[in-house]
């Protein structure tokens, strides 16, 4: 049996072993902890459940519009910076975050229909677009598209100069018509997938829309401002601008109409210069024996051939005559439209009088569009309030003596989200 006093020392020692073993426990080495065997999952206390937070997004607003800067001279200006602006977005000044030089998406968008336009030639059409092509910058991404009675990609965007060229100079034709509004609405498709705030549109055209057609009655009703199918075109072209400027093209314009005026006033000129045909001839009597315009193409002419002088002097048919007249207000009728379309997308329209001025503006526009700056700032009234169709106008005002500033006039809210 065990004495009092000896179990009294077994008692003491077990209560100091379990006084000891929680201090101890933690300083085992992990493999003696792993050992220990686990208490059933019952028994384990559940962990709090730990704190978690809202996701936050945030969403920042950037409106991107490209700033023409030159000097007072009209020179490029390389120093414009941020403070050298008021920015007005619907008469409220906006804060500019930043102002830079980016690479330039280019749409080379090339009319080609060129039945009634003497002055418009595929080669002279070729040799602007080259010109402005050999002058653009390293980097910039170019594409082609030439339009007539219909709308073709002949190069999709490519930074290599050498396709784009090749593609020019074996792949551009005439044709028939010109569809204007259906080429505007798909070069703006095309510019989708290309980075916002430095697209470019150069439009090589006289600007008139009218179909292919098959006599001259038919052109000269097509024609007439006030018809059916005039009225018709400028609806679609003005739906077509809306998309253009949904994804904020800059456009320049290089117009046929001034060479197309100039090449008739010469014509008029040297038919007036001709001497009088012998009395009793067919010339005299002022009829021509063919009855076709001899400066049109042969397939405008009612009697299909490149047309013949009589004698000394030219009268053309009379239906011939009407369909002209009605092409010349047609084409100052669009050089209005084309000059409106270039100032609010913040381009320039060229007016040139020769072929040799059309394809050194060629040049010109090129290094303009090398000369453009990008200009940012988050818009003081969100765009997320705002429905897709709203446009907003925008100033922008030079605050230094001498720079002058050009940005387009203003911008669809659908293109900024």
């Amino acid at each position: 049996m065990i004495s009092f006093a000896r179990f009294r020392r077994h008692a003491r020692s077990l209560l100091f072993v379990w006084a000891v073993l929680p201090l101890v426990l933690p300083g085992l080495p992990a493999r003696a902890q792993e050992a220990q065997p686990t208490p059933p999952a019952s028994r384990t206390p559940a962990a709090p459940p730990a704190e978690t937070q809202d996701e936050i997004k945030v969403f920042t607003e950037e409106v991107r519009i490209p700033i023409f800067a030159y000097d007072e001279y009209g020179r490029f200006d390389p120093t414009l910076e941020m403070r050298d602006m008021l920015v007005l977005e619907d008469d409220v000044a906006q804060e500019v975050r930043s102002l830079r030089r980016i690479p330039a998406s280019i749409l080379l968008l090339l009319g080609t229909g060129s039945e009634m336009n003497a002055a418009m030639r595929t080669s002279t059409t070729r040799d602007i677009a080259l010109n402005l092509l050999e002058n653009l910058r390293t980097g910039d991404q170019f594409a082609v598209m030439q339009f007539a009675g219909r709308t073709e990609l002949l190069q999709d965007w490519t930074a290599e100069k050498p396709p784009v060229e090749r593609v020019l100079r074996t792949k551009l034709h005439s044709g028939r018509g010109s569809r204007l509004a259906e080429a505007i609405k798909k070069a703006a498709a095309q510019l989708q997938s290309q980075p916002i705030g430095n697209r470019h549109v150069v439009l090589v055209t006289d600007g008139v829309d009218m179909p292919g057609f098959a006599d001259h009655k038919e052109a000269t009703k097509a024609l007439a401002l006030a018809g059916d199918y005039a009225r018709n075109a400028r609806a679609e072209l003005s739906q077509a601008i809306k998309e253009l400027n949904r994804v904020q093209a800059t456009v320049h314009v290089i117009s046929y109409t001034s060479t197309a005026r100039a090449r008739t006033k010469e014509r008029d000129k040297r038919s007036r210069e001709q001497p009088a045909a012998p009395p009793g001839s067919v010339a005299a009597s002022g009829i021509t024996t063919v009855g076709i315009d001899p400066t049109l193409p042969p397939g405008m002419n009612r009697g299909g051939g490149a047309g013949r002088l009589v004698g000394a002097s030219i009268n053309f048919d009379p239906s011939m005559r009407a369909l002209r007249k009605a092409y010349d207000r047609a084409m100052k009728a669009s050089e209005g439209r084309l000059a409106a379309l270039a100032e609010e997308m913040g381009g320039r329209i060229w007016l040139p009088s020769s072929d040799g001025e059309m394809i050194g503006q060629g040049g010109q526009v090129a290094r303009e569009i090398g000369a453009q700056y990008v200009m940012t700032y988050a818009p003081k009234r969100p765009l997320a309030n705002s429905p897709i169709t709203e446009y907003r106008r925008i100033r922008v005002i030079p605050r230094r003596t001498g720079l002058q500033l050009r940005a387009r006039r203003g911008y669809v809210v659908a293109a900024m989200r």
